[in-house]
């Protein structure tokens, strides 16, 4: 874990409109500056960044958060990286928390990169000259500018072709690494190529690098697709094919296409579907999941049509659900009897596949076909195995607790069955807050009591008594109090970061992302003011309920005292 107080100082050393002016044109607009949104299409700016409460908030799309979430929203970064990104351009050094990599490590990795960089350039390389590999492209429909565009190549029938590309940069064939990376398998005494007699499609990270290659055997041959084994370099439930290639069109679109192969993907390239990125011969990972669904709102997941494609979309679906969330949108595409995405763009063109797309099943409904599938509505039997059958799927949803009520709402039609009691509060669930004057959904005390206090933290000073209560919001308040009696030093910024990867974090940064949205004329004060007069008035009455229902003879003088001061503010005073 990286220590708050440096994320605190990295943070107040960074101008997170510069940050974000690398990436997106701002304008002054009053206090402000404001941008269409990087994070989905839009005719007019509604992307807000705030230089003092050094925060951005868009509201069309709900994105916001510090420079730290910028980096990771819209670059991909993972956090770490962000921190280091931020730090380098500040010339902070990243505290070492026993994480990082010794320098001996590191050296290691960097030849690891040289290595699979020069055999990515070899193989390359021996595409042009190989005019059996050139003709299978060609009559896949591949261009040569779309060759070039993924980097792909040929690696030779010779067992040591690798050898030749090595020796004439920096490295021996014996060298270890060659076998760490997965370039060479070592066998007792004997090393050979990994990758022969195939077209070469080179994996990249979220910075351009080579970690891995995917193999297409030419004419017969098995395996037909041959990938890189698990490496330092290379983890295949974490990456996807075509990411990088593909990070601004996703962010662009709001939306990404998950197909299942190479090919697939660089042929809806090649025909202005620029948005789709492959699993590397698994099923999706709840890890490559969240990833997508940081990038955009929609995620489809296109398979064929087939029992095997059926398969593939289900194993999707079980690992994609813990990583739903309210506001996005997890569909399934099955496309026509002997189609794939390669072959129906091909004949049909990007339009027709963007439709198919516009028309993908929704999670909801390919859950519940799929599940219904298994049983007989028509007994009672059948409707408590259909409750059985989708209970352990819908507790999968943690992070969608809106589209898991709905879901066990649609259940207890099915069913009959009545759905669990709702909660009286959502935990993680977006805010509503109207400044006032304006309409729209009236706030509770907890949620004006905490926004107040992220506008200003000194009030938390002000929070002396609070009414016992088990809603999301009161937790976050009475939390967020607590920290600031500790750390009054800390700003608004610093109360969202630290809370990060916590319950608290989603109201908390709704709630910061609503002051944006406060007009000039707004009186926080004296909605604070009100905020804390009735919650004064609930903790009385919670009292009052408590100490009355006690004979006054086992009341200790104390108590007495405190029954009436409590029956005295029992309501709150007139507005």
């Amino acid at each position: 874990m990286i220590p708050q107080d440096f994320l605190q100082q990295l943070l107040d050393r960074t101008d997170i409109v510069a940050v974000i002016e690398r990436y997106v044109p701002l304008k002054k607009a009053g206090a402000n500056y404001q941008a269409r949104c990087p994070f989905h299409n839009e005719k007019s700016p509604s992307f807000s960044v705030s230089p003092t409460k050094q925060f951005y908030h868009c509201f069309g799309c709900g994105a916001h958060g510090t420079a730290i979430t910028f980096l990771m929203q819209h670059a991909g970064m993972p956090f770490v990286e962000a921190v280091k990104e931020l730090a380098g351009r500040v010339g902070m050094a990243v505290p070492d928390d026993g994480s990082r990599r010794p320098p001996e490590e590191e050296n290691r990795r960097d030849k690891s990169f040289e290595r699979m960089e020069a055999a990515a350039r070899f193989y390359r390389q021996r595409l042009k000259g190989h005019e059996k590999a050139v003709d299978y492209l060609k009559q896949r429909g591949l261009t040569g500018e779309t060759a070039a565009r993924f980097g792909i190549g040929y690696a030779p029938e010779g067992w040591q072709s690798l050898r030749e590309a090595l020796a004439a940069g920096f490295a021996d064939y014996a060298d270890p690494l060659l076998a760490e990376i997965g370039l060479v398998i070592a066998h007792e005494d004997k090393r050979y190529d990994r990758f022969r007699d195939r077209v070469m499609f080179p994996i990249r990270n979220e910075r351009g690098q080579t970690i891995a290659f995917g193999g297409r055997v030419i004419g017969a041959g098995e395996p037909k697709y041959l990938n890189s084994p698990e490496t330092p370099l290379f983890h295949k439930g974490r990456e996807l094919y075509g990411l990088y290639e593909h990070r601004r069109a996703i962010q662009g679109d709001n939306r990404v296409i998950v197909v299942e192969g190479y090919m697939d993907v660089v042929m809806l390239d090649q025909h202005g579907v620029q948005n789709a990125v492959a699993t590397l011969g698994t099923a999706i990972t709840a890890d490559q999941a969240a990833r997508l669904l940081r990038l955009a709102d929609a995620v489809v997941f296109a398979f064929d049509g087939d029992n095997a494609g059926r398969k593939a979309a289900w194993r999707a679906l079980e690992n994609s659900l813990p990583q739903a969330q309210d506001g996005k949108r997890l569909s399934f595409l099955f496309l026509p009897e002997g189609e794939d995405p390669d072959s129906f763009v091909r004949t049909e063109g990007a339009d027709a596949f963007h439709a198919l797309c516009d028309q993908a099943m929704p999670l909801s409904d390919f859950l519940f076909a799929e599940l219904t599938s298994q049983t007989d509505l028509g007994s009672q039997e059948g409707q408590v195995r259909l409750a059985k059958l989708a209970e352990p799927y819908l507790s999968k949803l943690g992070q969608a607790p809106l589209l898991k009520r709905m879901l066990q709402q649609r259940l207890a039609s099915l069913t009959g069955l009545e759905p669990p009691r709702a909660q009286r509060g959502l935990r993680g669930a977006p805010m509503q807050r109207s400044p006032r004057g304006r309409a729209g959904v009236q706030p509770s005390a907890w949620q004006i009591a905490l926004q107040a206090v992220l506008h200003d933290p000194t009030r938390a000073t002000r929070m002396v008594e609070l009414p016992e209560s088990e809603r999301p919001e009161s937790v976050a308040l009475a939390t967020l109090v607590a920290l600031l009696r500790e750390h009054p030093e800390l700003s608004t910024r610093d109360l969202v970061e630290h809370f990060r990867g916590r319950e608290e974090q989603g109201l908390l940064e709704h709630a910061a992302a609503g002051l944006l949205a406060w007009d000039e004329d707004y009186d926080v004060e004296a909605d604070f003011q009100g905020a804390l007069n009735t919650l004064s008035a609930q903790a009385g009455r919670a009292q009052a309920r408590e100490l009355s229902g006690r004979k006054p003879s086992e009341l200790t003088p104390e108590e007495k005292t405190r029954l009436l001061a409590s029956l005295q503010r029992r309501k709150p005073p007139p507005a």
